[in-house]
């Protein structure tokens, strides 16, 4: 028993030691930083719950990078240790993740939080903006990813405008370039011309616009979309970050996947740019259906516009049929059709010192001018939304008890999947103020739940500059106002 016990504790150590992620220190950071062209840092704490669930993706990426691009680093800095390095980095939530090219260009990673991902992102951060390509490196350069783009230029101007686009995209795709005369011929264009490759639809796509870095950004990110794609935990974040409009259609079964395939082609098509038309696994992800005002029955279709979070819910009542799918989206387009609102009943009085938004009460009370709000978004099933209640109503207690505050700031909370909210929700409890006087730039909090902290971000942010922590403890004199510890700032996905 001894030796097995040994072994295991050696077996351990060893797998610890063979980590591919760098643990950085403050003694150690700098230079560590300094030493390597392009840094990937997690800055984490170990209670974190997406903290672990980010560690064995990102010890995965390590790996795969250590072997084909070893001047990528990744490290992590445990933030309970390391408090200073941490605020010295501005680090507020966890996990966070930054993208370093030595100390002095730092830039967020926003890219998704799995392994292949992470590879993706950083390789793309690797490489030049725009990569020279000549005959011997095309036709790699071609399939480097599902979607690459390809200049062909004889004059610098046009290639500066590419270049213009590169460093705006090139989070999100590859770009190349060549002067090269011959390889344009071969490729059935002429000089200046733009050309996306693709791994799906049409693998070859010229661009005909406008040469202008506003018209090739539009054709980067349009064409990018499958024509009728499938959103899931790898697609999502793209289909929103378009900002165009997103079409569902819930399916359930292989029969009904390809016989609603042959009916919204063509019409994946006819939209192309005005609205993302894509299928969704309801065996998988049916719960989303709530999220956009449908019932968990299917098929199932509806129209999330991205802009203003507006829900388009197709009659559950009816048959879902070519014709019918025709008018409904040429009603959206035209702008003849009406959202579906999904609304609680509104309290017929205000209970308590935190006000209960629905969405038919949602502009009265947070779009208020003349108050600072602060506004939780919330959802009955989220654990560390049931947390956070009793910090945020004791929160809430210190500006409703005094009366010339409670005219300037309100703190509220929204039950989020029972009404729509004019806001992209992705994790719960997410907190946002909206100033008053500036309603149009809310701020979304990511610092610890302790009631001091949320009070000072309010104080921090709001118009009227109030501290209502010092409030609280002038009325309690000496008294200690919370004595727990400070709240973690996990979230429960969507």
């Amino acid at each position: 028993m001894k030796v097995s016990l040994v072994s295991t504790i050696l077996a351990a150590a060893s797998m610890a030691v063979a980590s591919d992620v760098v643990s950085l220190t403050k003694d150690n950071f700098a230079s560590f930083v300094a030493e390597h062209p392009l840094t990937l840092a997690e800055f984490f704490a170990p209670w974190c719950g997406h903290c672990k669930a980010l560690a064995p993706e990102y010890e995965e990426a390590a790996t795969t990078l250590k072997e084909k691009h070893k001047d990528i680093a990744l490290a992590k800095i445990d933030c309970t240790a390391e408090n200073e390095l941490c605020n010295e980095q501005g680090i507020e939530g966890f996990p966070t993740l930054k993208v370093f090219r030595g100390l002095d260009l730092v830039s967020p990673y926003t890219g998704q939080r799995k392994a292949d991902a992470i590879v993706s992102y950083m390789i793309k951060q690797s490489l030049p903006a725009v990569s020279s390509l000549d005959k011997d490196t095309l036709e790699n350069f071609k399939t480097a990813d599902d979607v690459v783009l390809v200049g062909y230029f004889s004059d610098n101007a046009s290639n500066q405008t590419f270049t213009k686009v590169a460093d705006t995209l090139r989070d999100s795709f590859l770009f190349g370039a060549t002067s090269d005369e011959k390889l344009a011929t071969a490729e059935g264009v002429t000089a200046p011309s733009v050309v996306m490759y693709k791994s799906f639809d049409d693998n070859k796509l010229l661009f005909s616009g406008d040469f202008t870095v506003d018209d090739l950004v539009n054709f980067a990110k349009i064409e990018a979309m499958p024509l009728l794609g499938e959103v899931g935990p790898s697609t999502y974040t793209s289909y929103i970050e378009s900002g165009i409009p997103l079409a569902y259609l819930f399916i359930d079964n292989t029969e009904d996947k390809e016989k609603f395939t042959e009916i919204l082609l063509p019409l994946a098509r006819k939209y192309r740019g005005v609205i993302n038309i894509a299928t969704i696994d309801a065996n998988m992800y049916g719960q989303h259906a709530e999220n956009i005002n449908l019932k968990q029955e299917w098929p199932a279709f509806a129209i999330q516009e991205i802009s203003t979070n507006y829900k388009y819910a197709y009659d559950q009542t009816t048959e879902i049929t070519k014709d019918g799918l025709t008018e409904f989206l040429g009603l959206f387009e035209s702008g003849d059709l009406s959202p579906t609102v999904k609304s609680q009943p509104a309290p017929e009085t205000q209970e308590g010192p935190v006000w209960v938004v629905t969405a038919n009460t949602y502009d009265q009370i947070v779009l208020d001018e003349d108050k600072d709000a602060l506004i939780e978004f919330y959802a009955t099933w989220c654990g560390h939304c049931k947390n956070l209640a009793p910090k945020y109503e004791e929160l809430a207690r210190i500006f409703w008890d005094d009366e010339e505050l409670k005219t300037k700031v309100v703190i509220a909370k929204v039950d989020t999947p029972n009404n729509d909210v004019p806001d992209d929700i992705r994790g719960f409890p997410t907190i946002k103020l909206y100033p008053a006087g500036d309603k149009s730039n809310p701020i979304v909090y990511e610092g610890d739940r302790s009631i001091k902290s949320l009070a000072d971000f309010v104080r921090d942010h709001g118009k009227y500059g109030i501290d209502g922590w010092a409030v609280a403890e002038k009325s309690a004199g000496e008294t200690t106002l919370e004595s727990e510890e400070e709240g973690t700032a996990d979230h429960d996905e969507l």
